[in-house]
């Protein structure tokens, strides 16, 4: 082998040389250390290291702004802890992570939906579909929903570019599923087929904002992305509180008293965000709540960005999600009446297929002049990913009754969303259950938001440490069990409050351990911290 190597690199210096100058001398000398670093066990030579003469100041201060909780700085220790662990086993007070910090079900072992994942199979390798065993390895619809979707894809080509706002024939079907969502027509040319929900949230903040004096309308506590985003295209987030005494309630007097102070201040709010069911909030909108939303936007001539991405996951029976483009509707408003756009995602709901990146934006209440503009950034990126883009339409057209697939599916998602409902009630007790902590109920979504009333001894040690209160309990936290949450300081609050983020992901069986290591912990932080 290593006569092989030296052969083919004797070979590649003469060739190189026939290219360079005609010094046979030069060509020999210089391969001598190519070929050494093969032959040899010695280390190349240290390279020459380039002068840092870039700085922070020379890069765009929007990207330094900007900050991204759910993968901050509790996340950075957490990976740390964990390589700790499987290099020093014992080195800690505990033997795993516990990842509560991200909405990221199949990192927690959720099982995909089967019926998913055996269409997009047979997509991704056509092949098998014309052979024999196939017929007993999956079902039938699951076959002949990947013919049909083969059938709408040129080429058979899952590999290749499609549309910029995805494959039409996809986007029939998801149009199909949220008319029959809402009762209400929807029309697959205003669907723009995305990486995730999030690129669709940046497409807009790019459309709509030209300036800092351009704001955006956002709920704090918020999403990180949508503060992120705004600073990246450097515009002014403008809060409204969620009122926390009455489960995070969306007021239109709170909306109205801050749509007039941006107003005074220059800024001209362009938008609404409305996340529902909330993150990280978890509730779920009143129809009514939602009406008088609804209203407002048309009066004040604001955009509304309803991010719907959680429309499964909710968890109370007196509770129901609708989306804004249903209620608008159902009001008498159409596309001249109010522009409206709604995010859904694959990510989440009982789904939760995160790493597969789809999600689509449906785009209604824009003039044909815009709309080409939004046309024209969605081609820039030229596609979304072809896989994202068939999961989509499989989320909003699942098997149905009669279908091979049907009972299995729905014996999948209801035992998902069951075991999520049962995994938030449960933290949600043990939240309330310990000294100085209140929970609000968890009616959707994927996450709690409780808050800290912390003892003034703890305020003071984070400021000694330079730190958020809530930041420097959850450090404490994790450090002591392993349990990864994320501080409320990301999401934003109001001044003077500290809650904590923690997800209701975790294995079901895993949940009582988690309980357990938490109330230990917080028990002995009150005892050290106690006033």
């Amino acid at each position: 082998m290593r006569r092989f190597v030296a052969n083919r690199l004797v070979k590649t210096a003469a060739a190189a040389s026939l290219f360079s100058s005609n010094k046979t001398t030069t060509t020999t000398t210089s391969s001598t250390p190519l070929l050494s670093r093969f032959l040899t066990s010695s280390p190349p030579p240290n390279p020459i290291m380039p002068s840092h003469s870039i700085t922070l100041d020379f890069i765009n201060p929007k990207v330094i702004e900007c900050e991204y909780a759910v993968r901050g700085e509790i996340v950075n220790l957490a990976q740390k802890l964990q390589q700790e662990l499987v290099d020093k086993p014992g080195s800690h007070p505990f033997d795993e992570i516990l990842y509560c910090n991200i909405g990221n079900p199949q990192s927690l072992n959720q099982q995909p939906i089967t019926f998913f994942r055996e269409v997009l199979a047979l997509c991704d390798h056509p092949a098998i579909l014309d052979k024999s065993e196939t017929q007993g390895l999956f079902s039938a619809d699951s076959i002949e929903r990947a013919w049909q979707i083969l059938d709408q894809i040129p080429g058979r080509a899952t590999g290749a570019y499609s549309h910029s706002q995805g494959i039409k024939g996809l986007r029939d079907t998801i149009a199909a599923g949220i008319e029959a969502r809402d009762g209400f027509p929807a029309d697959p040319n205003d669907l723009f087929l995305t990486d995730g929900a999030s690129p669709a949230v940046h497409m807009m903040m790019q459309l709509l904002i030209s300036s800092k004096n351009d704001g955006i309308l956002c709920p704090i506590p918020q999403y990180p992305l949508y503060s992120a985003s705004i600073a990246l295209h450097g515009g002014t987030l403008v809060p409204y509180y969620l009122d926390e005494a009455t489960g995070w309630g969306l007021e239109i007097s709170e909306l109205k008293r801050q749509l007039e102070d941006a107003k005074s201040k220059g800024v001209t709010v362009k938008a609404l965000v409305v996340i529902n069911p909330g993150n990280p909030t978890g509730q779920v909108l009143a129809e009514e709540n939602q009406r008088d939303i609804v209203e407002f936007c048309k009066a004040e001539g604001l955009v509304l960005l309803a991010d719907e991405v959680y429309q499964e996951n909710v968890y109370v029976s007196e509770k129901k999600f609708h989306s804004f483009k249903k209620v608008s509707r159902s009001m008498g408003y159409g596309d001249k009446d109010i522009p409206l756009v709604s995010f859904q995602s694959v990510s989440k709901g009982y789904h939760g297929e995160c790493g597969k990146r789809g999600g689509y934006m449906e785009v209604t209440g824009f003039s044909p002049e815009i709309r080409e503009q939004i046309y024209k950034v969605a081609s820039v990126n030229l596609c979304s990913n072809i896989s994202g883009q068939i999961l989509a339409s499989l989320v909003m057209s699942p098997p149905k009754v009669g279908d091979e697939s049907y009972e299995s599916y729905t014996a999948e998602k209801d035992g998902i969303l069951s075991s999520l409902a049962r995994r938030a009630k449960t933290l949600e007790d043990a939240f309330n259950g310990l000294e100085g902590i209140t929970c609000n109920k968890a009616e959707g979504a994927m996450y709690l938001f409780p808050r800290l009333h912390l003892p003034e001894k703890a305020i003071k040690a984070a400021e000694s440490a330079k730190t958020a209160p809530d930041a420097f309990y959850a450090r404490r936290l994790l450090n002591a069990t392993g349990i990864v949450v994320v501080p409320g300081s990301g999401f934003r609050q109001v001044p003077g409050t500290w809650h904590i983020r923690c997800t209701i992901l975790p294995p079901e069986d895993k949940i009582p351990a988690i309980v357990e290591r938490l109330t230990e912990f917080h028990k002995g932080f009150m005892n050290e911290f106690r006033d």
